[in-house]
């Protein structure tokens, strides 16, 4: 079993070396004020390493704003503050297991009992999204993570299920993991091979940029 100082080095390892996405590309949700006043003071943040965790916890709803390269850049933040116990408000687990366990509950009206869904089979926003559920978002807002990341997070979500002495958070922990992250962290493609698409696809613009990719 990992302890907490070698999760974080872990989470460093796999993390360590991203590029930061820039400044207009941070925000993913642009409905009222709320996004821009959560996501806007990251901007100019662009090692995620140096950023306090008191600076976290004030802005814990910006997971739920981020664009996905905004969320995967500082995810890491999130997550190294919170195996160090110095996050209040802000709820990185909730984000990564959200989606892949199906609650409901049971509301009694005046002439029914309404039964309300939350999580993996829940619909999304109908009127928007049509069928997708909050499983169908969450594999996708997910998949931007590599092998590395990916196994990073399962560490992290291990820790979490095992030092969970309540047990609250243990179903849906075990249902992220069993669902998706497992799987994940075996076959999502490497950080090399996506290091190396980025690369070949510099050399590709360039050369047509150039004038190299003209027939003769």
């Amino acid at each position: 079993m990992k302890n907490i100082e070698e999760i974080i080095k872990e989470i460093h390892e796999a993390f360590g070396n991203h590029e930061y996405p820039g400044d207009p590309f941070l925000q993913g949700s642009f409905e009222g004020c709320e996004p821009f006043e959560e996501v806007g003071p990251f901007k100019g943040r662009s090692d995620w390493r140096k950023v306090d965790p008191g600076f976290l916890d004030a802005h814990a709803s910006a997971l739920s704003f981020f664009s996905e390269a905004g969320f995967r850049f500082f995810l890491p933040a999130y997550l190294a503050a919170d195996l160090q116990g110095k996050l209040d408000t802000a709820d990185p687990l909730f984000h990564l297991t959200h989606g892949f366990f199906a609650s409901s509950i049971e509301i009694p009206m005046k002439t029914r009992v309404v039964t309300r869904k939350s999580g993996k089979s829940a619909f999304l926003n109908p009127r928007r999204y049509g069928a997708m559920t909050c499983y169908d978002y969450a594999r996708y807002r997910l998949s931007v993570f590599t092998k590395e990341e990916a196994t990073a997070i399962v560490s992290y979500l291990r820790h979490k299920r095992n030092s969970d002495s309540s047990g609250l958070d243990k179903e849906r922990i075990d249902g992220a993991l069993h669902t998706f992250w497992m799987e994940r962290s075996l076959n999502a493609p490497s950080a090399q091979s996506l290091r190396q698409h980025i690369t070949e696809e510099e050399k590709y613009f360039a050369e047509l940029k150039s004038g190299a990719g003209d027939s003769a």
